[in-house]
């Protein structure tokens, strides 16, 4: 359990500093007989840092109940 929280804690921490995750699809903008013409169209996802606080404050709370229980 406590590797668990752990991983919390880092998750948490990385999603309170990276808050926009992007990503590209490929779409199909022209498609006649032969020719087709692509385009990247860049796609984001956002989230609230408060989130990535709350994921870390939940793996702090695992690794400190984990801790209790092994003494």
């Amino acid at each position: 359990m406590k590797s668990i929280g752990l991983l919390m804690i880092v998750v948490g921490l990385a999603m309170t500093i990276f808050t926009t995750f992007k990503y590209f699809s490929r779409d199909k903008i022209v498609d006649i007989g032969k020719l087709e013409i692509t385009a990247n169209v860049p796609h984001y996802y956002s989230w609230s840092p408060l989130i990535g606080v709350l994921v870390m404050g939940i793996g702090a709370v695992i690794v400190w109940q984990s801790s209790k229980k092994s003494i």
